[in-house]
């Protein structure tokens, strides 16, 4: 064994009892992931609450992947402490496992085996009682849009469903946590907007923990964003939260039918700092842009309806995730940290 990962299992206090936390199902606490001298992932601090879905966005190499190898076991991090659902990731992995669901980039699926066998064969092995296989078998089909496929081999179904089998087998146990390491890879058009659906579905009944570099996807699907760069988060909040800091508010676009006059309309809104034409793009319609301090597309909606103005379409900026990327990602690297020795309080326990 790694020595960083000898003295961190070594130097922690061992519990025999999951820790007593708030509403928060994931809490990561000064995690680090190093290879050899190379350092993958930290700090990375986050909190994630039951029943949202957030996203992990950043460039290839920006520590995603390690980040939900970790969460799931499948990695021990360097130091650092990850909580789920008050077990720890290093002293009661079993317990973690047991509640998570995973997919990986490439589903770990059995080409030869009909998809009803399959699901049925992830369920035994994830611990849910033999009385209970079918039913959960079904339930995850359902959810996942598979009832036609159950008795269809798995080498036979598309590429978009068999990421939906692959969805299917991080469910069938009911796990509270769900992670989707790259979900719609490879999917086309129909596809990624059937995919969408599926990953809303989810919400309440699971937390969802996704990653993507896709931006539409992730503003589409999420709740919350955590913007990671070289291993660090360096910005998290939702995607009208991180508007207003980076960019000094968000945009909206307007278009209504009519020539009437937006910046005479929306003159009494102190959250709108300017109102611009944006061209006819069709016939009788007309185009605004909105800039605002704060997201204003209720009110907006209120002041137009109510003074009888047609309105034709409403929605965010197109490139506003862009922009916030864009400024997050090429802004000039903090130093690299050093790494943390175990016992420090980067380990989140008394040495």
């Amino acid at each position: 064994m790694d020595r960083s990962l000898a003295g961190l299992t070594q130097r922690r206090a061992r519990r025999s009892e999951p820790v007593q936390r708030e509403n928060a199902l994931i809490e990561i606490t000064e995690l680090y992931k190093f290879y050899g001298e190379q350092r993958a992932v930290g700090p990375l601090s986050a909190k994630i609450e039951r029943g949202e879905i957030v996203g992990l966005l950043g460039l290839n190499g920006a520590g995603k992947t390690t980040t939900l190898r970790i969460l799931s076991c499948d990695l021990l991090p360097s130091s650092g402490t990850v909580v789920v659902d008050g077990d720890d990731v290093v002293e009661r992995p079993d317990a973690v496992r047991a509640k998570i669901g995973y997919l990986p980039d490439t589903p770990p699926l059995y080409p030869e085996m009909t998809v009803r066998a399959y699901l049925r064969f992830v369920a035994a092995l994830r611990g849910v009682a033999p009385a209970q296989l079918a039913a959960a078998v079904v339930d995850a089909a359902r959810q996942t849009g598979l009832e036609a496929k159950l008795d269809d081999t798995i080498e036979t179904l598309s590429h978009g469903y068999r990421q939906r089998v692959g969805i299917a087998q991080a469910i069938v146990h009911r796990p509270a946590l769900v992670v989707l390491d790259e979900p719609i890879a490879g999917l086309d058009p129909v596809q990624i907007m059937e995919m969408r659906e599926l990953i809303r579905g989810l919400r309440g009944a699971h937390t969802v923990l996704l990653s993507s570099h896709i931006l539409s996807e992730i503003s589409e699907t999420c709740d919350r964003l955590f913007v990671l760069k070289d291993g660090a988060i360096v910005a998290q909040g939702t995607e009208a939260e991180l508007s207003a800091a980076l960019l000094g508010g968000m945009r909206v676009e307007v278009q209504v039918r009519g020539d009437a006059d937006l910046p005479r309309l929306l003159a009494e809104l102190a959250e709108v700092t300017e109102v611009r034409a944006a061209g006819t793009p069709e016939p009788g319609v007309h185009a605004w842009t909105v800039h605002a301090r704060q997201d204003v597309r209720e009110r907006l909606c209120q002041e137009l309806v109510r003074a009888g103005v047609p309105l034709v379409g409403l929605s965010r900026g197109e490139r506003e995730l862009e922009a916030i990327f864009e400024r997050l990602v090429t802004a000039p690297a903090a130093t690299a940290p050093t790494r943390p020795e175990p016992g420090v309080a980067a380990l989140g326990e008394a040495s």
